[in-house]
């Protein structure tokens, strides 16, 4: 498809770009939260600000490494299948950088699949004036911290870690890309009544991925066959996902399809982070909508 193999060759330009950039500046800071500098500037989110969304636009929202990449695919499969609508061919990622991208995103024909890792006040008023239906996803903590922990080893966007133990503290500190995981959560718990709001978990699609599809579908007042779900699905498991990351994704396939699994934070985490963690749970979301949605002691306990 010609549209992966632009976004293909865009991935690989920012790859070849971030070899050269120094450890120390992989990172900026911008309004108080760390970005990446390779996919990320100032003046892209300067630009966002009056970013005019449409009602039509399909908008996944996503802290990094609860699903984003793979729910993104799910999106774009589905209105291939309805709609023969290929993917778009710049990186849909509303923060990120690309040459020519807001022009291109203007003329796109709707209905657009968009997606953000930002957190609830930093995306463009636009979203919420136009009511655009946001589905949000999220996975547990301790998954989310391993998967992020590998994602920035792998990826030359990022600085390395020495180890876990070192990456630990950062992540629950919000001190990584994209800021504070329980910040993201604490902000969306609040607006998850919203009737232009859909949450959803990494752990329920690996669960019941055609029914988590159906629902998507039927959020975003898309009508899909029996048959269509069921080759979406098909289609659409992370393992699927994954061994054709190659063709989707290029070089960066490896880096954001990783394990995906449920519980593997237990081949990482000592005893004293899994209480710390749990702790932060409990102060953050113990009680709330998002906190039982996330099924926290089934997935999260020793």
């Amino acid at each position: 498809m010609e549209s992966n193999l632009k976004f293909i060759e865009e991935v690989k330009k920012v790859f070849d770009a971030a070899k050269n950039i120094p450890r120390e500046d992989l990172l900026f800071t911008y309004n108080g939260v760390i970005y990446p500098t390779s996919t990320c500037d100032v003046d892209t989110f300067k630009t966002i600000e009056t970013f005019e969304a449409r009602e039509e636009d399909l908008m996944l929202v996503a802290y990094p490494k609860c699903g984003s990449n793979w729910t993104l695919l799910l999106l774009n499969s589905i209105l291939q299948a309805v709609y023969n609508k290929e993917p778009m061919a710049n990186i849909p990622l509303i923060e990120f950088k690309a040459p020519n991208k807001f022009e291109k995103l203007k003329v796109e024909p709707s209905p657009r699949v968009l997606g953000t890792h930002l957190d609830y006040d930093n995306i463009p008023q636009s979203f919420y004036d136009k009511k655009v239906k946001m589905l949000v996803v999220f996975r547990n903590p301790k998954d989310t911290a391993v998967s992020f922990f590998h994602f920035y080893n792998n990826n030359p966007m990022l600085p390395t870690y020495n180890s876990w133990d070192e990456f630990f503290p950062d992540f629950m500190a919000g001190k990584v890309a994209w800021g504070s995981y329980f910040d993201h959560a604490v902000a969306w718990n609040k607006h998850l009544d919203d009737d232009s709001i859909l949450l959803t978990t990494f752990e329920d699609m690996k669960e019941d991925l055609e029914g988590s599809i159906k629902k998507i579908s039927e959020f975003y007042g898309i009508s899909i066959t029996e048959e269509q779900l069921k080759q979406i699905a098909e289609q659409g498991t992370f393992k699927s996902m994954k061994e054709n990351s190659g063709k989707t994704h290029g070089e960066f396939g490896k880096i954001v399809f990783r394990k995906g699994e449920v519980g593997d934070w237990k081949n990482h985490f000592s005893e004293a982070q899994s209480q710390e963690m749990d702790a932060k749970f409990e102060e953050c979301l113990a009680g709330t909508k998002l906190g039982e949605k996330l099924k926290y002691n089934v997935h999260c306990k020793w």
